[in-house]
């Protein structure tokens, strides 16, 4: 294939915004090689658990390549064609050499050497035969990671209901959450399984998640919580899954969501790898590793969150895969901007929408009306509020928890949190404020854009006016009375000036 002065080795989200801003920094034709071992170019791969699995009206490529997700442009394959970008797609790496910068095809052909290089290799499902799981490859047992795995899991929808409505959906964390809405919607009579005490057991606490728990059971969704799947019987296809307690599941379907690793292995004995938790590559404040040639992002990065006192941290989510991909870019380029990022999660089920800010460290309280899913939670750890989460919250006060998450500010009483709910957040005044870095951060502004008569409502959101710091702002979410998520026209958006801030909440 030759030699490329930046090659970008991984065709995961993160591909797709490095490219966009190789292009802001004016990277020449031919400069810059994009490798992955998937048939496509970058997507939003956030769709692929939500809306990719719809029963009606379901994105489909090339609606969703990046930058979409993140109010960019729709980066195709014939954008990569026209900005002299090599997108070397459906091309598995066998091996890279860091030393001598090179780079062997699993499929043979020349090899490609580089002058820097930026790894996003993302992480690999654990599969269930990795837990000694028996039968664990027969037909209709499925993974969710890229699009292959989801147009498998829609064909195999239509045929397993022919035969059995019965899925069983193995995991109870995120992808369990999102998939088990979907396979209900899809008509499917669906039982969870998982080993924790409750649902969401990393973030969730116990009165969290009696909430959800009883809301996916009015759903019709069956809880088998503290048990695990060990092997599956059929012929040549699932029929039962069998759990260690001795039950025996009827599963005309089976999705498994039990956690993930990071992509390293290549690596080993060329870059520092972290063994213990987080794991990943080790990078510094600038993304790069320990060769200064070579920068991690995405999944794999195991970076220090200066916000919080640079405690090493891997976060595997879609904010992180996009914008440490854009500042590995502007790193090479020159900049000397650190690399801060406020943890985030979002997610939808059903009418259901929440976000997370920050930490689910120490002492929390929960506010507003947990019963009927209006409410809110925050985190108190040594005196300051370090995290905060909302269920069906306006965008407004949304942007309020960001500030409060990024801010730290001093927490009165748990009592006191609790009678204030969302009016504590909204009294965190907006506007700069220093981090652990002591670089500042902007605070929020309010905008109004108008989606048109599709929609019939405005919606406000909150925009850095100036990053320093790498701050996710998710807009357009849905609140209780909003069941569906809207998504602006671009013309919309364009007359707003809203640009790449805006977060498109179809992904």
């Amino acid at each position: 294939m030759g030699h490329f002065k930046y090659v970008f080795l991984g065709g995961g989200q993160g591909g797709g915004y490095a490219a966009a801003e190789f292009v802001k920094q004016g990277v020449e034709p031919g400069e810059l090689a994009i490798v992955t071992a998937e048939k496509y170019v970058s997507y939003e791969r956030p769709a692929l658990s939500k809306a990719y699995l719809k029963a009606e009206g379901a994105p489909r490529l090339p609606g969703f390549h990046a930058c979409v997700g993140g109010g960019g442009e729709k980066q195709t394959p014939d954008w990569y064609k026209e900005k002299g970008i090599e997108y070397l797609t459906d091309s598995k790496v066998e091996s890279v050499d860091i030393k001598s910068k090179t780079m062997k095809l699993a499929k043979g052909g020349d090899d490609i050497t580089y002058d820097k290089l930026i790894i996003a290799t993302g992480s690999t499902n654990m599969t269930l035969d990795m837990f000694g799981a028996k039968n664990a490859h027969l037909k209709g047992i499925h993974y969710l990671r890229d699009v292959a795995d989801a147009d498998g899991l829609v064909a195999y929808m239509k045929e397993a209901k022919k035969v059995s409505k019965k899925a069983v959906m193995v995991g109870g964390g995120y992808i369990g959450l999102e998939v088990s809405a979907n396979l209900v919607q899809n008509g499917f009579d669906v039982t969870m399984v998982f080993p924790e005490d409750r649902l969401m057991a990393k973030m969730f606490n116990e009165e969290m998640a009696t909430f959800y728990e009883k809301y996916y059971e009015d759903k019709g969704v069956t809880l088998i919580k503290g048990d695990t799947v060990t092997g599956f019987e059929g012929d040549g296809k699932v029929e039962v899954a069998e759990l260690k307690s001795g039950k025996k599941l009827e599963a005309g379907l089976v999705v498994v969501g039990v956690g993930a690793k990071p992509n390293t292995d290549m690596f080993k004995g060329q870059l520092d790898l972290l063994e213990d938790k987080p794991g990943g590559v080790k990078v510094n404040s600038q993304l790069q590793t320990s060769n200064p040639d070579v920068y991690a992002v995405g999944d794999i990065a195991a970076f220090p969150l200066t916000m919080y006192g640079g405690k090493v941290n891997r976060q595997e989510h879609v904010v992180n895969a996009r914008l440490s991909a854009a500042h590995a870019v502007k790193a090479i380029f020159g900049s000397k901007e650190t690399y801060d990022y406020l943890p985030y999660f979002y997610s939808r089920e059903f009418d259901l929408a929440w976000q997370f800010y920050g930490e689910p460290e120490g002492d929390y309280v929960i506010h507003g009306d947990l019963q009927n899913g209006k409410f809110g939670v925050y985190w108190v750890q040594d005196g300051k509020v370090v995290g905060t989460y909302s269920e069906s919250a306006t965008d407004e006060q949304n942007a309020a928890l960001k500030e409060v998450a990024l801010k730290k500010p001093d927490a009165p009483s748990l009592g006191e949190l609790k009678k204030m709910g969302y009016d504590f957040a909204m009294k965190v005044p907006a506007g700069a404020t220093a981090s652990a870095s002591g670089k500042a951060v902007n605070g929020r502004s309010s905008l109004k854009v108008s989606c048109g008569p599709s929609t019939s409502k405005s919606y406000s959101t909150a925009l850095p006016r100036t990053t320093f710091h790498h701050v996710p702002t998710r807009t357009f979410v849905p609140s209780r009375s909003v069941h569906r998520p809207r998504m602006c026209t671009t013309a919309a958006l364009k007359a707003a000036n809203v640009g790449s801030a805006v977060r498109l909440a179809t992904l």
